[in-house]
């Protein structure tokens, strides 16, 4: 993988960093991105070689162009696109008045909209590598009736099948795939009381008994990228959670 290019948005901290460092390790030359934490995502790229960072909302379509643009120019070409940038909000599932069409808006905005928005801007670019590739971070929640809203576990099954739909209509250029997480401890999620309360239930009742980090899910990630018989697959990355 050395000297190919890869852009991995929202991946100034968690899992989106870890995913970063681990394709730099490999020798890929690595973009980073956030909309917000800018001083992180600078830093974060200082620490790697031959990385650089682009503040960018994917949210925004302008944005999101602006990003493949800016790894253009400072790169020349594009291999691989890692949607890893999202937002959730905790709601009780059965609190139905709280998940207004504002949040809807805001988490399918970032979680489908911008993947799709990043997508659709890498794909002429990602045609040119002689194996691009799309790897999209979904969650369990798309796929079971879990996670921290149903706004939020909608948007990952929405990602879930973008994936499939994306790998069919792509190849044989490209290859889209996505990893699922369960509950991985990040900065984010380590202090937070409704994850760890989700967090001894993992400990307690799944096979591998132990909450995902980061780095689980990047090496789930990097193995997608080197397996090039795979495409149209969502990843658990969940301590085999999704078979209990």
């Amino acid at each position: 993988m050395d000297k190919r290019v890869a852009v991995v948005t929202g991946s100034s901290s968690g899992i989106g960093s870890a995913i970063a460092a681990r394709l730099a390790a490999e020798g890929m030359r690595v973009v980073i991105n956030s909309a917000r934490s800018i001083s992180a995502g600078e830093d974060l790229a200082r620490s790697l070689p031959d990385a650089m960072y682009v503040r960018a909302d994917v949210a925004v379509p302008e944005e999101a162009r602006s990003l493949i643009t800016a790894t253009l120019e400072a790169y020349g070409r594009l291999d691989v696109l890692v949607n890893n940038a999202g937002t959730t909000r905790v709601i009780p599932h059965d609190d139905l008045a709280a998940a207004t069409p504002e949040v809807w808006r805001s988490i399918l905005d970032l979680n489908v909209v911008g993947s799709w928005q990043m997508s659709v801007a890498a794909v002429p670019h990602l045609r040119e590598s002689d194996d691009g590739c799309i790897v999209n971070v979904s969650s369990v929640a798309g796929t079971r009736p879990v996670g921290s809203s149903i706004p939020y576990a909608v948007s990952k099954a929405a990602l879930n099948h973008m994936t499939r739909l994306l790998a069919k209509a792509l190849g044989p250029q490209i290859r889209v795939n996505a990893v699922a997480p369960a509950l991985t401890e990040t900065p984010w999620t380590r202090d937070d009381p409704f994850f760890q309360d989700i967090a001894e239930k993992v400990r307690q009742g799944t096979p591998l008994r132990r909450v995902g980090t980061a780095d689980d899910v990047a090496e789930a990630v990097l193995g997608l990228l080197r397996a090039r018989h795979i495409t149209g697959a969502v990843l658990p990355v969940d301590g085999g959670a999704c078979l209990v």
